[in-house]
């Protein structure tokens, strides 16, 4: 993991003290919420539907156990005892009294931790692969990359306030397990015919109310550049970017309508950077400055090569179960990469109890050399762990409620927290992700069905990614009726999903209550129409989604009938 310096922590604590006199002086009617409110959105702090939301970030989702006991403390202290792990690799909380931010910003810098750029028009959170470094199909490691421009986007003072929020993502590997294509910038990392390391480019991808696929813009930029050819791209938006609307301000709409125009654009203003004679080649990136990111990624101590073993030989049961889901191929001989699943009944996807998170933190110092990572999926990843020690992980696991074998299946779905907890949201997504779950709660009917993602957005923001689910469930408002939007076929871009695309509609919405039925009858279709070992998205693409219409909508005429019966 990457090492603070001194400056990173004189830097953190800085901008904490900064703020407790932010929050002293509005407290006391010095500064009023008007003037208050960019700065504490700088500092990741919401006011929701029923209480403060302070988002904290978690750079390409590396977390170490420390940090995590600190997450955990704040659970405990500050709020109601939980934490929620985001689809963009943070953690939110959502019951944290105001006046008692201050204390928390406190805690968080005493870990090398803040909410920066995790709220407002800005570079957001760079996210990245949740195996990257160990994964077998790597090609380069993206993580010193991902810190680099983390530290080049914090606080950049030409980009602090663009015209809308500004999301990166990196992947290093052959599979892209990023989502990089469903980014306003998506970087893919190659090596040229000569080996040498640069990026291929992508702009303009988004969610939200307009879902679009970004664009290749640039196949290889060497490595040396790519901060100089991102500072092109967002010197452009920031310049023609819309202000006037909202719901076009993204740079999605601008790659849209603009085009080629905007591609010449971007490569128009990096020549000029690189050309400028005032110091435009002193912007290329440094080896010095790679290697010195570089050596804080590197195998951690005690991590070596050992005779590899036939994990599944002999193994029966919940525990052959949880071998084939959770636990996953890594580069040392003799090693995995283990899921700690964050989805289980009784809580909603991607959270974690403060008893949960100590807990994960106590198996990344036993079995993962203090390390984690969060998923773009809301779950936790163990990246070093022996596969000796893989039956203790297991029955530890279990007992944390940490080893649901259901990783890639139907309940393993992502969920923002919707209208429970959020003010943007038009409708809950949390008591749909339970009523799912309850359904298809047998492991041997979710084996057979197979893999799915099921996505789960409580407002048209996206934030539970339903555009790119497989199915897709979209909360949305009727006359201040909540009703459910399902889309099919959509894709994140990983080997198992395909191209990056997003989902077709099926039809009118339906009510809460409908949703489950409505699932099962998709479920149903495919079981019906599947090819002898084709996956529920093969399945989508071969035979389209008019064959799942009729019998989800027939759910709507069922649950009517039932309901006048009762």
């Amino acid at each position: 993991m990457y090492a603070y310096t001194g400056f990173d922590r004189q830097f953190v604590h800085a901008r904490a003290a900064q703020f407790r006199d932010q929050l002293e002086r509005n407290l006391a009617g010095k500064l009023s919420d008007d003037e208050f409110r960019p700065l504490r959105l700088q500092n990741g702090w919401y006011v929701q539907r029923h209480a403060p939301m302070l988002r904290v970030a978690v750079p390409y989702g590396a977390l170490s156990s420390r940090q995590l006991r600190q997450l955990a403390r704040i659970a405990r202290e500050f709020d109601r005892g939980f934490g929620h792990f985001t689809t963009r690799q943070n953690l939110q909380y959502n019951w944290i009294p105001l006046p008692r931010s201050a204390d928390v910003m406190d805690l968080l810098a005493d870990v090398d931790m803040h909410g920066i750029q995790t709220s407002g028009n800005c570079i957001r959170n760079i996210t990245s692969d949740a195996l990257a470094g160990v994964a077998v199909d790597e090609i380069v490691d993206p993580r010193p990359y991902a810190e680099i421009l983390r530290q080049w986007s914090t606080l950049h003072p030409e980009f602090a306030f663009l015209p809308r929020k500004f999301k990166i993502a990196i992947s290093g590997a052959e599979e892209d397990r990023a989502a990089i294509a469903w980014h306003d910038i998506g970087l893919q990392l190659r090596k040229n015919a000569a080996g040498e390391v640069g990026f291929e480019v992508l702009v303009g991808g988004g969610m939200g109310r307009t879902p679009v696929i970004a664009q290749k813009i640039n196949a290889f930029v060497p490595w040396q550049q790519i901060l100089v050819y991102l500072e092109a791209i967002v010197r452009v938006y920031n310049r023609y970017g819309r202000r006037d609307n909202m719901y076009k301000a993204r740079i999605k709409i601008l790659v849209k309508a603009e085009g080629q125009r905007f591609f010449d654009q971007v490569n128009e203003e990096f020549a000029q950077i690189l050309g400028s004679d005032d110091g435009g080649h002193e912007q290329l990136l440094p080896q010095a400055e790679l290697d010195r990111v570089a050596a804080s990624f590197t195998t951690p101590e005690g991590v070596q090569a050992q005779a590899s073993q036939d994990i599944l030989a002999g193994a029966t049961g919940a525990y052959k179960r949880w071998l084939e889901r959770n636990v996953h191929a890594h580069r040392i001989p003799g090693y995995r990469a283990v899921t700690l699943s964050l989805k289980r009944a009784g809580l909603p996807p991607g959270d974690a109890t403060d008893a949960q998170m100590d807990s994960a933190a106590d198996l990344a110092d036993r079995y993962s050399s203090g390390e984690l990572r969060v998923s773009h999926e809301q779950n936790l990843v163990l990246p070093w762990v022996r596969e000796s020690d893989l039956p203790a992980l297991f029955a530890a696991a279990k007992d944390n409620g940490f080893a649901t074998p259901n990783i890639g299946l139907l309940t393993d779905m992502i969920a923002c927290p919707g209208g429970d907890l959020c003010a943007l949201a038009n409708a809950r997504s949390i008591p749909i992700a339970a009523a799912i779950t309850e359904r298809f709660e047998d492991l041997d009917e979710l084996y057979d069905i197979g893999d799915i993602d099921l996505h789960i957005s409580g407002c048209i923001n996206s934030c539970g990614h339903h555009h790119s689910g497989h199915i897709g469930i979209l909360g949305v408002d009727k006359d201040g009726s909540e009703w459910y939007q399902i889309t099919l076929g959509g894709a994140d871009g990983s080997t198992l999903s395909g191209a990056a695309t997003p989902g077709k509609v099926i039809g009118p919405s339906f009510a809460a209550d409908e949703v489950p039925d409505v699932i099962e009858s998709i479920v149903h279709t495919y079981r019906a129409e599947r090819d002898r070992g084709e996956r529920f998205i093969d399945t989508v693409r071969r035979i389209g989604i008019d064959p799942f219409k009729a019998p989800a909508n027939a759910q709507r005429t069922l649950t009517g009938q039932a309901k006048e019966v009762a």
